[in-house]
């Protein structure tokens, strides 16, 4: 079965953290979607090798990811109420349109010295 997809807007890119002895890293990357009157926001969670991918996103660029579900129950004793989790890590994503890179778009890289000499701006305000 194919794994599923999401599109949308990057919204915001967290930093990479690191957590326990054996170094597991993770990443949330917020994709925004306009759906007429409400604007839906889904966290996307890139582990391990992921979070590097992550490096050449933008906020701002559309992308579509391809996701897997994971679910976990928490319970903090036999006498509490057990909590169920859902999250969407993210597998691998592609660049749709925006300035940024996707890891499957490599080759379709954008020098920026380029995109502005292209743009007929001589001179740059910074």
């Amino acid at each position: 079965m194919k794994d599923p997809t999401v599109r949308g807007v990057v919204h915001l890119i967290e930093e990479t953290k690191t957590f326990g002895q054996k170094g597991f890293r993770k990443r949330l990357v917020v994709l925004e979607q306009s759906k007429g009157t409400f604007t839906n926001f889904i966290p996307v969670e890139f582990v391990k090798e992921g979070c590097d991918a992550v490096d050449d996103l933008v906020v701002g660029t559309e992308i579509e990811v391809t996701y897997r579900l994971s679910g976990r129950r928490w319970q903090r004793d036999e006498a509490s109420e057990a909590k169920y989790f859902l999250s969407a890590e993210g597998l691998s994503f592609k660049q749709l349109s925006g300035s940024g890179r996707g890891n499957d778009r490599a080759d379709d890289a954008i020098d920026p010295n380029d995109a502005l000499a292209e743009s007929g701006f001589d001179d740059v305000p910074f």
